[in-house]
């Protein structure tokens, strides 16, 4: 079992992202970066798990041998004091490749801190269409509840169709760039408080 205090205290709180597809520089994980950047503007240390990340983690299995990927995105849940999740909306929900990242985080369920618990989590949702984005956002909210994590009270939902992402971080449309940065704030600001609450025990 591992216990809440053994998280490694360090001069910054930790804040996971967590998306993005098997297609390099997706709108999804570029949207993500945006986020993660703001956190990281706002007093957080960063750590992206991208689409090459997820796609390299097996099908999770229940009791199956670790894989070094595996162990790594686990152990960054651990340590986080904020998490963002970030999807693109397929056929209207979740992609299997983030959901499949989400389900390794049952290796956490005998931890004192189980699965998304106390933790604020952004939720960020990408699509060819508001329908999709809007259900997406729905659905990851759905299940940062299941597993006992706090969704930030703003979530991005954004129409791929109307705005483009560059390699550069740079997004076309500023009212996007602006949500996205508001979505890593929350959690930078809530990762901030979860750290000094822990420094301060």
């Amino acid at each position: 079992m591992i216990a809440m205090d053994s998280r490694p205290l360090v001069a910054r709180p930790l804040v996971v992202g967590l998306g993005g597809t098997t297609v390099p520089g997706s709108s999804t994980e570029r949207a993500l970066a945006i986020a993660l950047r703001s956190a990281a503007d706002h007093g957080a240390e960063t750590l992206l798990f991208g689409g090459a990340d997820l796609a390299a983690l097996p099908l999770y299995t229940p009791g199956a041998e670790r894989l070094p990927g595996e162990v790594a995105l686990v152990d960054a849940i651990r340590c986080a004091s904020g998490v963002v999740i970030a999807s693109p909306g397929y056929h209207g929900s979740v992609s299997g490749l983030v959901k499949n990242a989400i389900d390794l985080l049952e290796e956490t369920a005998r931890d004192e801190r189980v699965y998304l618990a106390d933790l604020s989590v952004g939720v960020i949702a990408t699509a060819y269409g508001w329908q999709a984005a809007g259900s997406t956002v729905a659905a990851l909210r759905a299940i940062v509840h299941a597993l006992r994590g706090w969704p930030t009270p703003y979530a991005a939902a954004i129409n791929s169709a109307e705005c483009r992402f560059d390699a550069h971080g740079g997004c076309s449309d500023p009212v996007v760039a602006g949500q996205l940065a508001l979505v890593g704030r929350q959690v930078a600001m809530a990762a901030i408080r979860d750290h000094r609450a822990r420094i301060a025990a």
